[in-house]
Order: C-alpha cells, then sequence, then structure tokens
C-alpha cells in the first residue's frame, strides 16, 4: 500500500491523491506511527524509573510504579521520598519555589504533600490489582514557614479492606509543626 506522498509507479498519484476520500481520511492526513504496546510500555517504564529514582523512591517498589511515575505534580512540587510503607510514608518538599503571594508555603502544597503520601501508603496496602482512591482530605494549618524544606510523616490510623485513613504531619527544618492533615482512600 502507498502512502499519501509515495508517487506510484511512473509517477502516478498515489490512490489517496487521486481519490481524497480513499480509505476514509483526506489526501492531506498522515496515520501516525504506531508503536509495539510493549515497546511503547517499555520506554514509559524506562522513562518513569529515572523519575522514581531521582524522587527518592525505593527501588523495591520500582516495578510497582515503574508504568505510572509518581505523577508530574509531584515532580513539579520537589517532593522527595525518604521511607515510603503502607504504615508509614515520609518524604519533604521545598518551600521554594512552593510559595504563595506572601511569600509562605501556600496552604495548598502542605495538601499536596499530605494527600501525596497518603495515597502511596494507601496504594501500598491495596497491592497489586487493587486501586486506592482519595475520597476525603483535610488540613489544619499551624504556622507558616518562608525557607527551608518541609518533611511531611504519614501514619496509618486505620488500613481496612475497603477503606484507608492516614493522618500526615508537615514540620519545618526545627521539628516545628506547620500543619495536620488527614486522608481517607477508598481500596477497590
Amino acid at each position: 500500500m502507498m502512502d499519501n506522498f509515495t508517487p506510484g509507479p511512473a509517477g502516478e498519484a498515489s490512490p489517496t491523491e487521486a481519490d481524497p476520500t480513499a480509505e476514509g481520511r483526506s489526501a492531506v492526513e498522515t496515520p501516525a506511527p504506531v508503536e509495539a504496546p510493549a515497546a511503547a510500555e517499555a520506554a514509559a517504564a524506562a522513562d518513569f524509573r529515572e523519575e522514581l529514582s531521582a524522587a527518592g523512591v525505593p527501588e523495591h517498589l520500582h516495578d510497582w510504579l515503574a508504568v505510572y511515575g509518581i505523577g508530574a505534580l509531584v515532580v513539579k512540587m520537589g517532593i522527595r521520598f525518604l521511607e515510603m510503607s503502607p504504615e508509614r510514608c515520609v518524604a519533604t518538599m521545598p518551600v521554594e519555589g512552593n510559595t504563595q503571594v506572601a511569600g509562605i508555603l501556600h496552604g495548598g502544597a502542605h495538601v499536596v504533600l499530605a494527600e501525596t503520601l497518603g495515597s502511596f501508603a494507601a496504594g501500598m496496602h491495596a497491592g497489586p490489582g487493587r486501586q486506592a482512591l482519595g475520597i476525603e482530605v483535610g488540613a489544619t494549618h499551624h504556622r507558616a514557614v518562608s525557607a527551608g524544606t518541609v518533611t511531611g510523616t504519614c501514619t496509618a490510623i486505620h488500613l481496612g479492606r475497603t477503606l484507608t485513613t492516614h493522618e500526615i504531619v508537615m514540620t519545618d527544618d526545627q521539628g516545628r509543626r506547620l500543619s495536620t492533615a488527614r486522608i481517607t482512600n477508598l481500596i477497590r
């Protein structure tokens, strides 16, 4: 079969040039190259493995997360994992680049860190073939921070068959509590 840009024998136009409706597409359309699904998945997994390593995700979790990565927002926020288990997840996030107009850490950044930790912990509890979906998250802000690094420590409150609940405490470089959040995830 000839493509739209390859002349036929003796300079004849290809069927799609001669008849723009041939094969259901116009003469200017070019079909996108089709990559083998396994090759595309392997390429994506290789990309995400670098992302996982850069974010501090432990090596034993790379197979689980290689297809999904850690998420674009987690990368943008500069979140770096220190510990990861269903019972306890710890990560850091820089204040710089995540501030609001007053120059302090944005309240939403606290919640992003909290939801990231709680969701990863719930996903690990759910296990292979199951999915954790956040259904409720809330936060109380106790103190502002304008520089340094925030550490989020996520602790399981309830690890059930269909629901998990985690508490996440954010602290500054001096160990002072900045905010407290709680997230509940549905396991399906």
